[in-house]
């Protein structure tokens, strides 16, 4: 009795564990929790039961031939040709079909495509491998990344366990928000290459292509968490981008819009001030860990033969105003320019944390008006 245990308690615990596995695993189409998605899943329906009764139809018809008429019971073969009812029905029925597609499947495309009237304007821009989200009308805008945890647990010789990371790979550290039973026109581009922004529960999926701007539409019914990923392959990082969407009631957006003002302002206000190089390096660490740390590593040691180490880096740990240059500008064909996704004090702090981490120890630091100053002159 005393070894069975062991074995029922390791087949009690595989059971459970498939059947947690199995709760995520679905055969069909999400609703969703847009008037679009549910469009789109009718659509989706219909035409899956008229294949469903073309296949009973068909295969009833041959499966009956083949027994009825077959040679074990001397059926003979019919011989006849040119038949024009049997051309007549074989035409028409399939016309048929197709129309009662084509109207449901028109009707949707259509909706999809009406971005009029909308309520909200969001800017989409896609960078390898993140998000950036304006709010064209609240002025309000954002990186979106993946969560610090997500990204800790994936680096090469991390301690951390995927499985005890909730939402694994499909956390972000800043989540879009918006309001519920609005209307809200997505404007989509890419500033490198192609991605695809995918949401399943809003029912539709849109490239964001680099020199082009496309247009998509949501109005969101329920409020809640709803999770996608880019949908395209982007480069090293794609699995590594994942899209958060968070639906609030009218009240609590617009308490989340007055709180975003209230740290852009506080960014500004930041921006002006002089830090200590203590304060710099702290928060240049979250942003290293956010923005560098997937290519040059959480130890700053990179991936030899294809990204340079942080660690001992002649750039780093040569005359400032190159670091600055190549921090602001890009560096070769890898690096992108995070003049455009950063702002002044985040590009400020993670110079300041490179030059003085991974035993780098340089003891110099950058402020945010050097860098604001930087900016301002080179548009």
């Amino acid at each position: 009795m005393k070894k069975t245990k062991p074995l029922l308690t390791a087949l009690a615990m595989l059971v459970l564990g498939m059947s947690a596995a199995q709760a995520e695993y679905a055969l069909n189409l999400p609703t969703g929790v847009t008037q679009i998605s549910r469009e789109v899943y009718d659509l989706h329906m219909t035409v899956i039961w008229i294949c469903v009764g073309i296949g009973v139809v068909v295969f009833g018809a041959m499966f009956y031939s083949i027994y009825h008429h077959r040679k074990s019971r001397g059926a003979v073969a019919a011989q006849f040709h040119e038949s024009t009812k049997v051309e007549i029905v074989w035409t028409v029925i399939p016309f048929i079909i197709l129309i009662s597609m084509a109207i449901p499947a028109t009707k949707a495309m259509i909706d999809m495509d009406d971005t009029s009237n909308a309520d909200l304007s969001i800017k989409v821009t896609g960078y390898q491998w993140k998000w950036r989200y304006e709010y064209l009308d609240e002025g309000i805008d954002f990186m979106s990344n993946l969560d610090p945890l997500s990204n800790a647990a994936r680096q090469k010789g991390s301690t951390i366990k995927p499985e005890r990371v909730l939402h694994y790979l499909r956390n972000v550290d800043r989540p879009l928000v918006v309001p519920v039973n609005k209307k809200i026109r997505f404007l989509f581009t890419a500033a490198d290459v192609i991605h695809s922004w995918w949401v399943p529960e809003l029912g539709w999926k849109k490239d964001t292509i680099p020199g082009f701007i496309t247009e998509a539409w949501t109005k969101i019914e329920k409020p809640g968490v709803y999770r996608g990923q880019c949908a395209e392959l982007c480069g090293k990082d794609h699995g590594f981008m994942p899209i958060v969407v968070v639906a609030k009631t009218e009240e609590e957006y617009a308490q989340w819009v007055a709180e975003q003002k209230g740290e852009a302002a506080a960014k500004v206000e930041a921006a002006g001030k002089t830090w200590t190089q203590d304060d710099l390096i702290a928060t240049g660490e979250k942003v290293y860990n956010s923005n560098c740390a997937s290519c040059h590593q959480a130890n700053g040691e990179g991936v030899p033969g294809t990204f340079p180490a942080i660690a001992g880096s002649p750039v780093v740990t040569g005359p400032i105003e190159r670091h600055i240059e190549v921090v602001l500008k890009g560096g070769g064909s890898m690096m992108p320019p995070f003049a455009d996704t950063l702002d002044a004090v985040d590009l400020a702090a993670v110079i300041s944390f490179q030059r003085n981490a991974f035993g780098n120890n340089i003891g110099d630091a950058v402020q945010p008006s050097d860098i604001r100053s930087r900016l301002a002159s080179s548009r």
